[in-house]
């Protein structure tokens, strides 16, 4: 089995950002928008730095503002993750581009995003939902964010998560919102130790309490908190290929996932936002493959960890097991 039909689960992922410049490009041709500025002479999103990046997506987010355009993106998306033998995923969701926040129109965009992943499944692919507060917007941004999520989660929206500037505020700040998700049952994940280094990590454990952090690699220059990780069993939700296109470290070679798994912490494989980084989960598969010499049983250990630490339901838990197995079982 060539490693892009080898079925793979994916936790880490933003749904605009998974948009193909293509995509973007034509709808925001379609609306009347000039954002020719994102892209490079060769088409691709064009940054110069993380913060850049930051802005560069919320630009890219602009030409979908309604429903359908949602419905549309989600199709999309879902459908070149099942081309590189994505089974499951798991994306972030802000409340932010959809709606602004309001609690009536999230419920619009999401049930538009519920039927696009439901004819999704067709295609052997299960998605499910992670609202996400962005941190740059505030505390009190979270908490409406926090609401919709709260008057939302279910079967299809089953976390709650941070993302954006790691630099904006503190894990603290957030506190009241991760405390409204909890009350209504969501699993929580947090952006941490990428950009803010071990501490940030530390604070997201401390006063979010979340099961889950995002990133995270940046764990390795603490000692401690790398085995206090093990211990804990929280699992990390790791993006190589973002950490190496943003410069967080310079080579596949160098990033710490290996030695992070070798020091008993759950590490998981994602993407992130596959379009800026150019990259894929098959990419990513045979990056960590040629620079660690991971091979087949190494992404199916991974792939365990990553259906045992899912927000799913036990039943969509069990459908996805079996999506796992190998075909001639």
């Amino acid at each position: 089995m060539s490693l892009k039909d080898l079925p793979k689960i994916e936790l880490h992922h933003h749904l605009e950002g998974a948009a193909p410049p293509a995509l973007v490009r034509d709808m925001a041709r379609v609306k009347g928008l000039n954002i020719s500025n994102i892209f490079d002479a060769n088409g691709a999103y064009d940054y110069a730095d993380f913060l850049h990046f930051l802005n560069v997506y919320e630009v890219a987010t602009r030409p979908f503002s309604s429903p359908d355009d949602y419905a549309l993106l989600t199709a999309v998306v879902l459908g070149e993750a099942a081309e590189q033998g994505v089974v499951y995923l798991e994306t972030f969701l802000s409340p932010d581009f959809c709606g602004g926040r309001d609690l009536g129109a999230w419920k619009e965009y999401l049930l538009a995003m519920i039927d696009a992943a439901g004819a999704a499944e067709a295609q052997g692919i299960t998605l499910r939902g992670i609202v996400t507060a962005i941190r740059h917007a505030g505390p009190e941004a979270a908490r409406e964010t926090a609401l919709c999520a709260q008057e939302t989660a279910g079967p299809f929206i089953r976390g709650f998560g941070l993302a954006g500037d790691e630099n904006a505020g503190t894990p603290a700040d957030f506190a009241y919102a991760f405390d409204m998700a909890r009350e209504a049952g969501l699993r929580l994940t947090a952006h941490a130790g990428e950009w803010g280094g071990p501490q940030s990590v530390r604070d997201a454990l401390e006063h979010l309490k979340v099961e889950r952090i995002g990133h995270g690699v940046r764990s390795i220059e603490d000692p401690g908190l790398v085995a206090e990780l093990a211990a804990r069993g929280t699992v990390l939700e790791v993006c190589p290929g973002s950490n190496v296109a943003l410069g967080v470290y310079p080579s596949w070679e160098a990033h710490p996932i290996a030695r992070l798994r070798e020091a008993g912490v759950k590490v998981t494989v994602s993407t992130d936002d596959p379009p800026f980084f150019h990259t894929s989960m098959t990419r990513e598969y045979e990056e960590l493959g040629r620079a660690f010499g991971w091979d087949e049983s190494d992404f199916a250990a991974l792939n365990r960890v990553a259906l045992d630490a899912a927000f799913c339901d036990d039943a969509t838990r069990r459908q996805i097991a079996a999506r796992l197995e190998p075909k001639d079982a």
